[in-house]
């Protein structure tokens, strides 16, 4: 495909991949990724956010912001993601 297609645009690429990949078992998996993987304070915050993001985004690209923080804050376990929503509510009002 590489050799027939080679002098094509990025978003041609990207409308191929997604139409190749995009399968209901590449999205179980992608799902099955994310609900795996829960934060603990021995990984990285940035890296764990932003590999969650992206996960999400694969599993449904037109997320909005709200649902994909809700969504990252399931994944953080007991105290911290009381604190987190607190925090989260004390600033919204």
């Amino acid at each position: 495909m590489k050799e027939i297609h080679s002098r094509r645009s990025w978003p041609w690429w990207r409308i191929q991949i997604i139409q190749k990949y995009s399968n209901c078992t590449w999205i179980w998996k992608r799902t099955m990724s994310f609900e795996n993987d829960k934060y603990s304070v021995n990984k990285d915050p940035y890296e764990w956010c932003l590999r969650q993001s992206k996960r999400l985004k694969a599993i449904d690209p037109q997320i909005n912001v709200q649902m994909r923080n809700h969504n990252l804050l399931t994944q953080i376990p007991g105290e911290l993601e009381h604190a987190l929503n607190a925090g989260a509510t004390k600033v919204a009002l």
